[in-house]
């Protein structure tokens, strides 16, 4: 008698995807497709992409899945695992922005009771659908669909936001037989983001989603949109070397929720970061050029950078060490030195917090904890920092052990937090592939 095969976790909620659309639409489970939308980490070029800067990017074994079938008609009907509710909407109904940005920065919101996440999940779906057609793309027929993201993990920080609406784009793109590259789904999210959401981010998230492959980093360079994959080296196996170390993805929650789009936070520093490059711009003679920091050249920075004010001047000094971080992140990943590639990732934690002012308490202790746990290459904040997660290389071989001692250590700093995450607070897991239906 042959081996049992049992299906994986994985295997099982994609079963369980198709089985929930199947009843929803009345077809055969085999008739359905499935975006699978990965989550991304930015182990470097931690809060440059918005300027301009180069980052460092890949996607875990973790997602967002959305099972769907044509509609039939213009009606696009959507359930969730995580929210309540349906939603429903039609694909000619013309669809409008849901906020604007005022000249400092903040959210303006048509209606700041819609502001909540909760009420609005389809929001992204709709936003999806005004990139589309907004670009001129012709979308005649709806879809049925379901969408949930990997079981047990929240996903705050890890651009589950990117994850959705690019899901929503396949969707919508493979049923209404679009041909779109990867590159143009980069601006089409970026539109449902920027224009349609109202959040200031750059084209990280994205690009990583839709650009990665497995066990590579995405480069990419945020002003020109030039990408390449950093392979990691190729070595016979009987090549044993310390910088050959098998590593793991260790994922440690905060517990801390708050939306991105109703933080001036993240939006305050995007301003002040362009507030830093008009003053270097105008005091070097080049005021023509557009205020980001990658307009700004290193020799002119050190020049003009004493004409900052202090918190300026930190923003600035974030973006050029962290540009140089990640050029040297990019060396060590291609010579297979993770423990050197850590050092980095540490330091852009470290930058994060002293330099760009990013994380709040428990993030910040969570940084501390993970620094001390036993295996770890290194860590810093997931996401933008101002809620989430902290992601850490580490030890393939200790990655449980460095688990357990996060999710204890954790615990006796912020046990209110750590108790709201049913012990979910710390997970392992894998490098992913790019987005892709299936």
């Amino acid at each position: 008698m042959g081996e049992v095969s049992w299906p994986t976790p994985e295997e099982l909620q994609l079963n369980a995807v198709r089985k929930s659309v199947s009843e929803m639409s009345g077809r055969g489970v085999e008739e359905v497709q499935i975006a699978i939308s990965p989550y991304r980490i930015c182990p470097l070029g931690a809060h440059i992409d918005h300027q301009g800067g180069a980052v460092l990017a890949m996607t875990i074994d973790k997602g967002i899945l959305l099972g769907f079938v044509p509609s039939g008609d213009t009606q696009v009907v959507l359930r969730s695992g995580q929210f309540k509710g349906e939603v429903r909407f039609r694909v000619d109904e013309t669809q409008h922005p849901r906020h604007s940005i005022g000249k400092k920065g903040e959210i303006l919101a048509d209606d700041s009771s819609k502001l909540q996440e909760e009420c609005n999940w389809g929001n992204y779906a709709r936003g999806a659908l005004y990139a589309l057609t907004s670009r001129g793309n012709k979308i005649t027929q709806g879809i049925i669909g379901y969408i949930c993201g990997s079981e047990g993990l929240d996903s705050s920080g890890l651009s589950s936001s990117a994850a959705v609406g690019i899901a929503y784009l396949l969707a919508l793109e493979s049923t209404n037989h679009l041909m779109v590259s990867p590159t143009e789904n980069i601006e089409y999210d970026q539109y449902i983001e920027n224009e349609y959401l109202g959040l200031r981010n750059g084209i990280l998230d994205q690009s990583a989603i839709l650009l990665s492959s497995q066990g590579c980093l995405t480069f990419m360079n945020c002003k020109t949109k030039e990408h390449k994959l950093v392979h990691p080296p190729k070595l016979p196996k009987t090549h044993k070397t310390e910088s050959q170390k098998a590593y793991k993805i260790l994922l440690a929650f905060s517990g801390l929720k708050h939306a991105l789009t109703t933080s001036s936070g993240y939006n305050r520093r995007v301003a002040e970061c362009q507030e830093a490059a008009r003053i270097i711009l105008n005091a070097s003679g080049n005021n023509k050029l557009e205020p980001i920091l990658s307009n700004v050249q290193p020799e002119d920075y050190e020049a003009h950078k004493s004409q900052l004010e202090p918190h300026l001047a930190k923003r600035a000094e974030h973006y050029f060490s962290e540009s140089m971080r990640v050029i040297k992140g990019a060396e060590a990943w291609a010579s297979g030195k993770l423990e050197d590639f850590g050092k980095l990732v540490s330091a852009s934690g470290l930058s994060s917090i002293s330099k760009y002012e990013s994380g709040c308490e428990p993030l910040i202790q969570l940084y501390e904890i993970i620094l001390r746990a036993p295996g770890v290459f290194g860590t810093r904040f997931s996401g933008a920092g101002f809620r989430g997660c902290c992601l850490a290389f580490v030890d393939a071989d200790r990655a449980d052990e460095a688990a357990s001692f996060v999710r204890e250590e954790y615990r006796k700093v912020q046990p209110k937090f750590a108790s709201q995450i049913n012990d979910k607070e710390v997970m392992i897991c894998g490098a992913g592939d790019c987005a892709r239906v299936i």
